[in-house]
């Protein structure tokens, strides 16, 4: 039901997405186990003259009020691309999203979702999936396993309440993705250390760390592979030439050459890891502030970030090479190759894989054989609005 004293602002300035993401801010401090990241760059994800998403995107941000006071934000978005993909990869024509979802109470949730809803509904979409903030390489899911442990880089957090009041909208649950927690101490199983030993033993293959000075065309490379690699996977939108730039100069601050490799085979790219380490260990202690000290505390960890947990969050192999003995060659023996770096230069005792699609067997099968456990799961639900 309706509640008389709660009022949607439809925001539509500068000024605006600053409330509306100091708002989300205030949230996610109330939250335990929280991280607080840096404002400019939550601020730059929402800014359409930014983020190079909006190049093929529209969104509309609201905050609720109630009594005059915020009591909650969604953001409505319609991505152009999804819209061209297959529906049994989750998107397709007519479906919209939401995302950036914080509400007081299940009143002030029912009626965020309604507006989205609307706003979409009048965008001529008939479908809503969420959340997912903004873009699908951004933060898809909400928390729903978890909660009793800190997030790490570039990973969403939130209140468990928040699925339930999802649900009671009318939502139900489209795709889990899992993460994956592992202990890097500990040496790979014979199986794995058998798989390595055989694909350095064939001459065609060559695994090295990325060259960080051609970062620019590293990164090409890799987010190529990427958008061949994951192209059938559920909710896959193909990045632009503006996000793979865009991506390319956001992640440079935090590529560590021994941490990041690329597979080739007779010397062509066909497959990559990326790992990158946590640095929320950071900014817990600045408050997620650059100012007045946390630059300083950020850059000196930035150049020797030890004792950092590590996450990985993409790997990917060439279509061609999937479903064949060297595909599992070249998987394990980057896994092998940056999971000793990370240990012996690092001084880390702990990797997070992830996100992992529920059904994407061939990942999940990694996962199990290098014995990690799953510590975390988000889920994307969706709804008919037609």
């Amino acid at each position: 039901m309706a509640d008389a004293q709660i009022s949607i602002e439809a925001i539509t300035d500068k000024n605006g997405r600053e409330r509306f993401v100091d708002l989300g801010r205030a949230f996610a401090a109330q939250l335990e186990h929280s991280v607080p990241q840096l404002r400019s760059e939550q601020l730059e994800l929402v800014d359409p003259a930014k983020n190079p998403f909006f190049g093929h995107a529209r969104a509309q941000l609201f905050i609720a009020h109630r009594d005059g006071k915020p009591v909650g934000r969604i953001s409505a978005h319609i991505d152009e691309l999804a819209l061209q993909m297959s529906p049994e990869q989750g998107f397709g024509p007519g479906a919209g999203m939401f995302g950036y979802f914080d509400a007081q109470d299940e009143t002030v949730a029912s009626q965020l979702l309604e507006t989205a809803e609307k706003w979409l509904r009048d965008q001529g979409m008939n479908r809503v999936v969420g959340p997912i903030s903004m873009s699908i390489w951004e933060e898809p899911g909400l928390l729903v396993k978890g909660h009793d442990h800190s997030p790490v880089i570039m990973m969403g957090h939130h209140p468990a309440h928040y699925a339930g009041w999802i649900e009671a909208a009318g939502y139900t649950r489209a795709k889990t993705l899992y993460t994956y927690d592992l202990d890097i101490t500990k040496g790979f199983p014979p199986l794995v250390q058998r798989i390595v030993q055989s694909g350095e033993r064939n001459k065609r293959i060559n695994v090295r760390p990325v060259r960080k000075k051609d970062w620019d065309e590293e990164a090409a490379k890799i987010l190529a592979i990427l958008n061949d690699a994951w192209s059938d996977n559920w909710g896959f939108v193909p990045l632009t030439p503006a996000e793979v730039a865009y991506t390319g100069v956001k992640l440079k601050p935090i590529i560590h050459e021994d941490l990041n490799m690329i597979a080739e085979v007779d010397g062509r790219p066909v497959a990559f890891m990326l790992t990158f380490p946590d640095i929320n260990h950071v900014l817990k202690k600045t408050g997620g502030k650059l100012f007045p000290f946390g630059w300083f505390h950020l850059l000196r960890w930035l150049r020797k970030p030890s004792g950092s947990d590590m996450r990985v969050p993409l790997m990917g192999v060439l279509k061609e090479f999937q479903n064949s003995r060297m595909a599992s060659q070249l998987a394990f023996m980057m896994i092998s190759y940056i999971r000793d770096n990370a240990a012996a230069r690092y001084d880390s005792t702990r990797g997070e894989i992830g996100w992992i699609l529920e059904d994407n067997q061939g990942m999940v099968a990694i996962a199990d054989t290098i014995e990690s456990t799953i510590n975390r799961e988000y889920a994307v639900y969706e709804k008919s609005i037609g």
